[in-house]
């Protein structure tokens, strides 16, 4: 159910009672965007995050019926470098689990974990570069980042689409935190993401942030100044985003 809806600046906020009907929620408003969406045009890019807090919502999503997936386009935001191809944990995996395997998409890209990272960065801005993205589903970290634009790397006028980045602790203990990895040295210590102006050039974002580990970061998004100290403030300023919470994360702004 849906406890509380404001505006902060121009983001849409949106705060339900659990994580579950937050998922539930995203997934049917972006299922109802871009079955709209597909009406007006041939083909939808989508860039989706991989991550444990996306679980409900990519399964509402996935199980959304009248959805033209031959149409859709999807791509990824992040990546680890230097994981084997197979590792549970490479975010491609995720989403081949989570979503890419359920619904019949006309066209996957993925980034890769494996060679050499400046080549994979070419092959993937190539394909950013060949049309315009439509929308992102993305996720807001412990730190505030959005993909893997931690704070110490965030530019909000990055002029690349894609770039290698060393990660923060506080971003490579969530990895830890959210079961993916045992412990802190496994988690790599490099990673490939989408920079944040290839993100808010999409047309729409769905921003999905469920869990009290998360409270932190929603507050600051919310409510502080809009910085690159908490990269996902940058949403903002986005003529068209919505932030989902349930109670947990969004315990500081109810």
């Amino acid at each position: 159910m849906l406890r509380k809806e404001f505006k902060s600046d121009a983001l849409q906020v949106k705060v339900f009672d659990t994580r579950q009907s937050l998922g539930e929620a995203a997934g049917a408003e972006a299922a109802a965007w871009l079955r709209k969406r597909l009406e007006g045009q041939e083909t939808v890019r989508a860039i989706f995050a991989a991550a444990p807090s996306q679980n409900e919502f990519l399964a509402a999503l996935a199980a959304a019926p009248d959805i033209d997936w031959h149409r859709v386009h999807a791509l990824h935001m992040d990546e680890y470098v230097g994981l084997p191809a197979d590792a549970p944990q490479a975010f491609g995996n995720f989403l081949r689990a989570a979503i890419f395997d359920k619904v019949p998409f006309g066209r996957i890209d993925y980034i890769g974990t494996e060679g050499d990272p400046e080549a994979v960065m070419a092959r993937y801005d190539r394909i950013l570069a060949e049309s315009p993205v439509d929308v992102v589903f993305m996720g807001i970290g412990e730190n505030g980042h959005i993909a893997f634009n931690d704070p110490h790397v965030a530019d909000f006028n990055d002029p690349l689409r894609i770039k290698k980045v060393d990660l923060d602790l506080t971003c490579r203990t969530q990895q830890v935190h959210d079961g993916c990895f045992a412990t802190l040295g496994e988690v790599p210590e490099y990673a490939l993401t989408l920079t944040i102006p290839a993100l808010v050039a999409a047309d729409r974002i769905f921003c999905v942030v469920p869990a009290a580990t998360k409270a932190d970061a929603v507050r600051a998004t919310v409510l502080g100044p809009v910085t690159e100290k908490v990269p996902a403030t940058v949403l903002r300023h986005h003529p068209d985003a919505t932030l989902y919470v349930d109670s947990d994360s969004g315990k500081y702004i109810l």
